[in-house]
């Protein structure tokens, strides 16, 4: 499943247009995104946690080369543990239940009009 593929399933499943879930999908992966490059773990309980690990300065071999050792120098990386819902959708390889409100935008009240009562009905006071 692309980004494309994933705006279209969220759409239909939640009712939103696709216009606000793209944009409400690229909010996310920015977030995310900015809050691991300050250092800082994500948690979508139940889904898994995005964290920052620091990797160590090693000694490699070259692949072109094998006889070749090469230095790996030490470097930041993201890193993702799946939680215990998203361990427990891949092993039974059914998906978990949908437990989302979508809250539809209130209805406009019609705009009273100032036209004379028909003939025959009765006005209140």
């Amino acid at each position: 499943m692309n980004k494309s593929e994933l705006v279209d399933a969220v759409a239909r499943t939640t009712g939103l247009s696709k216009a606000d879930v793209d944009r409400a999908i690229k909010g996310t992966i920015y977030n995310v995104s900015a809050a691991l490059s300050r250092g800082e773990k994500v948690t979508f309980v139940g889904f898994g946690t995005f964290e920052r690990r620091d990797r160590k300065a090693r000694m490699g071999v070259n692949p072109q080369r094998p006889t070749e050792k090469i230095k790996i120098p030490a470097k930041k990386a993201p890193a993702f543990s799946a939680g215990s819902e998203l361990k427990a959708a891949v092993a039974t390889g059914r998906a978990p239940k949908l437990s989302i409100e979508v809250k539809k935008a209130p209805m406009m009240k019609a705009a009273k009009s100032k036209s004379k009562p028909k003939k025959g009905s009765k006005r209140r006071r």
